[in-house]
């Protein structure tokens, strides 16, 4: 299935490329390229690494008031084997976003399909709506439906601001709340403070983030964002669900950090 989105993904890219061949110069489409690198993988709170660098590149095509991303993450220290004796570099990620997003005045609308590729565990679909209002600090709420097996909503509400630095460099601050809503037990189950599954659905306050960086213009078309983020649960029910789900440990709480080049052309 991975291949199929993939070879899709690819096919869209390359009818949007060449359609710009006639298209007035205002209607071309655009790209970006980014290639990050961070000491820790984290998702949602959750830890998706085990003490390992990640790099994650990504390419974005835009045409109007639409986008197509892939994304991909590389473990540069991948357990191979259960004793956690023998690792490895693998690409285990491999995700596609299409969206949607338009203007109506200081109100920005989205929607958008993400497909998570993902290697030892069943790929995840989900869809998802936005609303960003274009005023201080940038509020922007999303809501995100998992489609394919853990049925659940995840909502986030983000606020972002950046200050301008000398030499065109800005410092960027941004923060998230995260909540979620699990359809039943079964799939998505809330765990006690012994860290066992219980017969509830998980439904809490999740995850908090914050972060700090800077926006580094490096040549006309190449920026460099380095960035320090916290990762935190806000609720005792959320601090027990990621310990328990977390694959590597029992941790719930992440302070890490990278940087990532980008490139638009």
């Amino acid at each position: 299935m991975k291949k199929v989105i993939l070879r899709l993904a690819t096919l869209i890219l390359v009818l949007i490329v060449g359609s710009s061949i006639v298209m007035a110069e205002e209607d071309k489409p655009t790209a970006s390229a980014d290639v990050g690198v961070f000491d820790k993988y984290v998702w949602r709170g959750y830890e998706l690494s085990d003490d390992s660098v990640v790099i994650q590149p990504s390419i974005t095509m835009s045409y109007k008031d639409f986008s197509l991303n892939l994304w991909g993450n590389l473990d540069t220290r991948m357990d191979t084997t259960a004793d956690d004796t023998t690792h490895s570099n693998q690409f285990n990620e491999t995700d596609m976003t299409l969206s949607y997003d338009k203007e109506f005045g200081p109100v920005c609308l989205g929607a958008g399909y993400i497909y998570y590729g993902l290697d030892g565990i069943n790929d995840s679909e989900e869809i998802y709506l936005s609303i960003g209002i274009d005023m201080i600090l940038s509020p922007t709420l999303t809501a995100y439906r998992e489609i394919a097996h853990l049925p659940s909503w995840y909502l986030s509400f983000s606020l972002s601001h950046s200050f301008e630095l000398p030499k065109d460099i800005t410092l960027d601050l941004a923060g998230s709340v995260g909540y979620y809503y699990a359809d039943n037990a079964d799939d998505f189950a809330e765990y006690n403070s012994q860290l066992e599954a219980s017969n509830d659905p998980y439904r809490s306050f999740h995850d908090g983030l914050v972060s700090i960086g800077l926006t580094i213009p490096v040549t006309e078309y190449m920026t460099l964002s380095p960035v320090v983020s916290y990762s935190f649960p806000l609720t005792g029910d959320a601090d027990n669900h990621i310990a328990a789900v977390n694959l590597y440990s029992d941790d719930s709480d992440y302070v890490y950090g990278g940087a990532t080049v980008s490139i638009a052309f």
